[in-house]
């Protein structure tokens, strides 16, 4: 959902305590918060609690919500200080494994043969490329479609910072992109000739 006058009005309706206006602003926000908190945290196992604690935090909040930005942008807000917080939680008290190969464990627990799955690792493993400050801004303005203002209130920057940042996720993307381009094409020779070898 695109319409952020249609999910302010139903924030502004859930404040005052319409239950059907809390569920239309979850649902219509609920898969740009997913993709904003897997992309800022970089953890997609955190990904279901990162977005609890959004809306947690959210609807506790939303009697204090005025509807001076769009309800969306506040919302993104709000699930940047709960990667935030997380993050610092994590490092003051890192999490132990009760496995020596936490590596595997995590491997077997992700999603396979799902539509889009590679289509995801693959952009997952491309944003990764992009320092934090970068890949925020992209995912805000490219991913989930904010303008670049909205972008900039949700990170706390000039809307200049925001399209700059944006500028050089761009730049840096596509030279990922054409460098495992060229990687991909001796390897496709490569087999192309073996091939022609082993028929010969």
């Amino acid at each position: 959902m695109r319409d952020d006058e249609a999910v302010t009005r139903w924030a502004l309706a859930a404040r005052g305590g319409d239950e059907r206006a809390v569920e239309q602003f979850v649902r219509a926000t609920q898969l740009d918060v997913r993709r904003y908190v897997t992309h800022l945290s970089g953890d997609p196992q955190a990904t279901d609690d990162l977005v609890q604690d959004t809306y947690v935090r959210a609807l506790r909040s939303l009697p204090g919500f005025e509807g001076r930005s769009s309800a969306r942008t506040w919302l993104l807000t709000i699930a940047r200080r709960v990667v935030a917080d997380r993050i610092r939680a994590l490092a003051v008290r890192p999490r132990l494994a009760a496995t020596d190969d936490w590596q595997s464990a995590a491997e077997r627990v992700q999603p396979r043969g799902v539509p889009g799955f590679d289509e995801g690792v693959a952009l997952t493993e491309l944003l990764s490329a992009l320092g934090p400050g970068r890949r925020e801004a992209f995912v805000l303005t490219q991913l989930l479609g904010l303008p670049y203002a909205a972008a900039a209130g949700v990170m706390g920057t000039p809307v200049g910072t925001v399209r700059s940042r944006v500028a050089r996720a761009r730049e840096t993307l596509i030279a990922h992109l054409a460098e495992a381009e060229r990687a991909r094409e001796p390897a496709a020779a490569d087999r192309s000739r073996a091939l022609a070898d082993a028929a010969a």
